[in-house]
């Protein structure tokens, strides 16, 4: 996947922003939560995923615990140019649900998301 085409998916999300924070890391939120981010280079992303998706990518090798974050369940993939487009935006819009289930119903209703 590209970093366009990270971008793209991200923000195509009801209710997605991004910031730059840390240096040049692009951080994808929903109601001002992460949801998702890739370094300055957009080449490492990381990501929220559910408990069984964590044992798996991380048992697996695909991904690794992301730093500082593996606690909440967040994962790092070294490499954005060599995973499928389809699988990312699919994870993408996980993590948001994941993220969003966790706002306020008021600022769902807010956002447009279904309370």
């Amino acid at each position: 996947m590209s970093p366009k085409a990270f971008d793209a998916a991200a923000m195509a999300l009801p209710g997605a922003t991004m910031d730059i924070q840390w240096g040049s890391d692009r951080i994808y939120k929903i109601g001002g939560k992460m949801f998702a981010g890739t370094d300055g280079a957009c080449s490492k992303v990381s990501l929220k995923v559910s408990d069984i998706a964590f044992e798996a990518l991380t048992e697996s090798g695909r991904a690794v615990p992301a730093p500082y974050m593996a606690r909440a369940k967040w994962v790092m993939f070294d490499d954005l140019a060599f995973l499928d487009d389809a699988e990312v935006a699919d994870w993408l819009k996980t993590a948001h649900a994941l993220v969003a289930a966790k706002l306020t119903r008021k600022a769902r209703v807010e956002l447009g998301l279904p309370a």
